[in-house]
C-alpha cells in the first residue's frame, strides 16, 4: 500500500497475539477498489490472523432518519455477502435508541492486532482504541496527502492532480486473505434482509418524517447500474448538456460515491474505457469527477472550518459583511424555505427535488443557494439554512463536495465579480438567466408529476 493512502493515527504497536485485524467500515462499503480493505487484508496476511470488519448504523446520531437509515440498509445484506466471500468476518450494530450502547468498537479492537479505517475528512470519526490504529485514503484517486496545502481554485489544483494521475489512476490489487474468518457473531450483530428493511427502520428511534427517496436505492448493484446506464446512455451527452436538469445526462452517482459503494476510481478507469470503445470524449466528466471533486476534499481536509464562512477567502467575506445590511427582496424563514413555500417556482421546484429525490441537480443547486442567500437576512442564517436542509434531505449530504459546493455560493473558488446588492462581489445567478440557459418549465412540470405521483420514472428498479 502506498504510503500517501496511509495515515497513523496513534503511537501503540502492533499486537502480535490479536486474534485479528479489524476493518472498521466508516464511508467505503465495498469490497471492489477498497484500498482500506486491501491495506487491512494485507496487514492479517502478514501476521497470519483472520481479517473481521465492522460496521455501525447509529440513530443517535443528528439527522438519522428514516431516508439515510433505509438508504444505509439497503446495502448491508450486499457488503456482508460480498465480504463473507473473500474470508472476512462482518459485524453490523445498528443502534436502534439513544438508550442501547453507543459503540461495539472499543470491545473489539481490545482483542485485534490492528485496526483500519476509512480516511475522509467529513465522515470520519475518530474514536480512541487502545490497539495500533491507520486510516487509508480510498475516497479519492489522488490521495489527499499527495497535495499537503489548501489549494484556493480549480486552476491551481489542476495541475498537480493531472502530473501525479499517471501514478494513481490504475486499477488497485483486490484485496486476498489467507486465513478465513470463523463464522461466529456476537450477539448484538444485526442481521439485515431486504423484506425487513422497512421495519428495522420503523424500530429505530429517528425521525421518520424524512422518508426514503424515490430515485435512489441503496447499495452496490445499484451504483453499479448508475453507472452503466450513464456510461450506455448519457455520457455522450454529458459534455452538451450536464446543465440541462430535464435532460438527465450526468451520472446521478454522487449519493454512491458519498456512501462509497463505489470507487472514484472505478469510475474514472470504467468512463475512460467506454470513452475509447465508443470513440467519445470524457474529459468534462473526468473534470468534475477527478479535478473539482478533489479540489473539494483538499478544502474539507485543511480548512479550519469547511462549514463556515469563516473559510471563505478574505475577499468574499470583507463584500459579503459590507453588504449584510442592504435591503432583500424578499425575506423567508427557515421553515419555508425547507416547505418550498418561496414566490419562485423553479426555486420551489427546486425544494421538492431534494425532498422527493434526495439530492439536486447540481447547475440548479447553484441556483437554489444563490437565492437562499438573496431571501436571507444574513449571510450566516442563509448558510445554516443550507447546510440543515442537506443534512436532513440530501443522500449526499455530509460530504466536501456539500461544503464546498454550498460555500461556492458564498465565493469559495471563484473570483470576485462586478459588484451588486445584497452579494457585492459574490456572483449572482437570476432566473432570466436559467430562462435562457434551460427548460425552466419542464423541469418544473416533471417535480410536479412526480410529486403529484409519487413515483419517479427515472428510477432504476
Amino acid at each position: 500500500m502506498a504510503s500517501e493512502r496511509v495515515r497513523v493515527l496513534n503511537q501503540a504497536p502492533v499486537r502480535a497475539e490479536g486474534r485479528y485485524v479489524l476493518y472498521w467500515i466508516q464511508a467505503n462499503r465495498r469490497v471492489e477498489y477498497n484500498h482500506a480493505l486491501a491495506h487491512a487484508a494485507d496487514l492479517a496476511n502478514s501476521l497470519d490472523v483472520p481479517l473481521l470488519c465492522y460496521e455501525e448504523l447509529d440513530s443517535g446520531q443528528p439527522c438519522a432518519s428514516d431516508r439515510f437509515h433505509t438508504f444505509h440498509l439497503e446495502g448491508v445484506e450486499e457488503l456482508a455477502a460480498g465480504l463473507k466471500k473473500l474470508g472476512a468476518g462482518y459485524c453490523f450494530y445498528l443502534r436502534r435508541r439513544r438508550a442501547d450502547p453507543e459503540t461495539y468498537l472499543p470491545l473489539l479492537a481490545e482483542e485485534a492486532a490492528a485496526v483500519v479505517t476509512d480516511d475522509h475528512p467529513t465522515l470520519m470519526r475518530e474514536r480512541p482504541v487502545a490497539a495500533h490504529c491507520v486510516a487509508v485514503d480510498s475516497s479519492c484517486i489522488v490521495p489527499v496527502s499527495c497535495i499537503p496545502e489548501r489549494a484556493y481554485a480549480a486552476y491551481s489544483i489542476r495541475p498537480k492532480i493531472k502530473r501525479l494521475l499517471p501514478t494513481f489512476l490504475k486499477a488497485p490489487r483486490p484485496a486476498v486473505l489467507r486465513r478465513r474468518y470463523p463464522a461466529e457473531a456476537p450477539a448484538w450483530h444485526t442481521v439485515v434482509r431486504e423484506n425487513e428493511i422497512a421495519a428495522l427502520v420503523r424500530s429505530c428511534e429517528i425521525d421518520h418524517s424524512a422518508g426514503p427517496s424515490l430515485t435512489y436505492r441503496g447499495g452496490r448493484r445499484c451504483a453499479e447500474q448508475h453507472l452503466q446506464r450513464f456510461l450506455s446512455e448519457r455520457l455522450r451527452l454529458y459534455a452538451r448538456l450536464k446543465n440541462e436538469p430535464s435532460a438527465h445526462a450526468t451520472s446521478e452517482l454522487s449519493p454512491y460515491l458519498h456512501w462509497g459503494w463505489i470507487s472514484p476510481l472505478e469510475v474514472a478507469l470504467e468512463a475512460q474505457k467506454a470513452a475509447e470503445a465508443r470513440k467519445l470524449m470524457a474529459d468534462e466528466f473526468l473534470e468534475e469527477l477527478i479535478v473539482r471533486r478533489e479540489l473539494a476534499f483538499n478544502f474539507a481536509r485543511y480548512a479550519a472550518r469547511p462549514a463556515s464562512l469563516e473559510s471563505l477567502p478574505r475577499w468574499a467575506q470583507e463584500t459579503l459583511r459590507q453588504h449584510e445590511r442592504d435591503p432583500r427582496p424578499y425575506v423567508y424563514t427557515r421553515e419555508q424555505f425547507c416547505a418550498a413555500e418561496t414566490h419562485d417556482a423553479l426555486w420551489n421546484a427546486t425544494q421538492k427535488e431534494m425532498r422527493l429525490r434526495g439530492k439536486i441537480h447540481g447547475y440548479y443547486r447553484m441556483y437554489w443557494g444563490k437565492k437562499i442567500i438573496e431571501w436571507s437576512r444574513r449571510p450566516e442564517e442563509a448558510l445554516e439554512t443550507m447546510i440543515e436542509i442537506h443534512d436532513r434531505w440530501a443522500l449526499d449530504g455530509r460530504d466536501p463536495n456539500t461544503y464546498a459546493n454550498i460555500l461556492w455560493c458564498f465565493g469559495l473558488h471563484d473570483r470576485p465579480w462586478p459588484e451588486r446588492p445584497v452579494f457585492g462581489k459574490v456572483r449572482t445567478m437570476t432566473l432570466e438567466g436559467m430562462r435562457r440557459k434551460t427548460e425552466v418549465e419542464r423541469y418544473i412540470a416533471e417535480i410536479a408529476e412526480m410529486e403529484r405521483s409519487g413515483r419517479d420514472p427515472f428510477r432504476i428498479q
